[in-house]
């Protein structure tokens, strides 16, 4: 080993008087080398704690510092055979920094996600793919900037089922985005396949939620293993703002059942507009009124309501009346073509009728009752008497101003004769429900 630097000059008498001393200054030689190299270099080769110390004659020793810890990458998840789709796939690191983690389907689609500021971990930020495999690499850095790579594969469940869920109203009419409507909607979800459990149906009620501005409380309550309808205690209020947000993708609605698709709808509730009718027939005419919001009546009408009988065929009455209860506006048809047929009376049979177009016609029953023109009939409008088969007839000009004035979702109630049915729920008739009834989430009874 070379000690020092080479000779370039010839040595004075003092100095070679000093190499007599030669031992020494072979010493002094080495310490002064060792002391001036890079001690960042080095520091990692000496023990911890391992601190030199020099004399008056030369600077000290470097300390040293232990090496920084491995950097250990973790995927969540990976130990599950497979994982729920909505669940979020996280990537960690400890002792380091992630510095990219790209997550593939199997397809190549790059998965999109999300990196914590200070680099510890990563998650993906959209819904995955039910029955897919996720292939990852995670790349990270410890606090030396020794780089570590991590590669993991994650499998997603495979549903035995799907459900898909319809954002509708009444009757299964969809509801429209950004439509107002009456202040007697009726929300209804409609599922394609069957939840039949208390626990699958709470699971179904959470994963839906019923944002509103103002806040108005309600309740959802099921009609049938297929439908749950939400409305609040009374009408809504005017103006109300309305979003249903349908969360149900990968959620569990039954054995190996899961929600197909998450869905939105947005609405409006519009001014208030009761329609109130009264089957006092034949002792007086029949009058339908219409009120505001102040409860001002702003349109009285005649009307012959259903007259109170009914027939048989083929084992099944068949009910004339017009049913009592609280309907909403369907929809407005201009014309409805009706038939006798539709409901099981023959056109062929001595009160039935065959398949015409009636204008003016405003729906508010799921099974066909209306209020429409009927020009064939003001002589019993004006007169109290009940000659339909349910609907409410009305003459031209009446039928076409409440055709024109009400909107889907307005409230009518119909009060109907002695001995008249009471509306069924599947019928249109959730208002009918009463309250406490319908708190209890099982209205297949009315």
């Amino acid at each position: 080993m070379q000690v020092g630097r080479p000779q370039r000059r010839g040595r004075s008498g003092a100095t070679r008087a000093l190499a007599a001393l030669g031992g020494v200054a072979t010493l002094l030689s080495l310490a002064a080398c060792t002391s001036s190299s890079s001690p960042d270099k080095r520091s990692d080769e000496s023990p911890a704690g391992n601190v030199s110390t020099s004399t008056a004659s030369g600077p000290a020793a470097p300390s040293t510092s232990p090496s920084a810890s491995p950097a250990v990458i973790t995927t969540s998840a990976v130990s599950e055979k497979t994982i729920n789709p909505t669940t979020p796939v996280t990537i960690s690191i400890d002792h380091g920094t992630l510095t990219s983690v790209v997550m593939r389907n199997a397809a190549g689609k790059q998965v999109t996600g999300t990196l914590a500021a200070d680099g510890s971990s990563w998650h993906n930020t959209e819904d995955l793919g039910y029955s897919k495999t996720y292939n990852i690499t995670a790349i990270g850095k410890n606090a030396e900037g020794v780089p570590v790579t991590k590669r993991s594969t994650v499998h997603t469940l495979t549903p035995g089922n799907m459900t898909a869920v319809y954002l509708d109203r009444t009757g299964d009419y969809a509801l429209t985005n950004g439509a107002t409507y009456g202040v007697a909607i009726l929300p209804e979800m409609y599922f394609d396949e069957q939840i039949t459990t208390k626990a699958d149906k709470l699971a179904a009620e959470k994963a839906i939620t019923v944002q509103t501005s103002p806040h108005v409380a309600g309740a959802w309550a099921w009609q049938d293993d297929s439908r749950m309808l939400w409305r609040p205690k009374n009408y809504w209020p005017a103006g109300t703002k309305v979003t249903i947000k349908a969360d149900i993708y990968g959620v569990k609605l039954g054995n190996g059942l899961y929600g197909q698709a998450d869905k939105s709808v947005s609405f409006t509730i519009g001014r208030k507009q009761v329609t109130i009718a009264k089957d006092i027939a034949p002792s007086a005419v029949n009058k339908v009124r219409v009120y505001n919001a102040a409860g001002h009546v702003i349109r009285t009408m005649n009307t012959s309501m259903g007259e109170h009988s009914g027939v048989t065929v083929n084992g099944q009455y068949i009910n004339f009346y017009t049913l009592d209860g609280t309907y909403t506006v369907l929809e407005h048809d201009n014309p409805a073509y009706m038939s006798s047929d539709s409901y099981g009376l023959p056109s062929s049979s001595p009160q039935g009728y065959a398949r015409e177009p009636i204008y003016w016609s405003t729906k508010v029953s799921v099974d066909g009752i209306y209020l429409h023109e009927l020009t064939s009939t003001i002589w019993s409008q004006d007169h109290g008497q009940d000659v339909s088969h349910g609907c409410l007839n009305l003459n031209t000009a009446n039928a076409k101003w409440f055709y024109n004035h009400s909107l889907v979702g307005d409230p009518v109630q119909i009060q109907g004769a002695k001995g008249a049915p009471k509306i069924k729920v599947w019928q249109g008739g959730g208002w009918s429900v009463p309250w406490s009834a319908w708190k209890t989430g099982d209205i297949s009874n009315y």
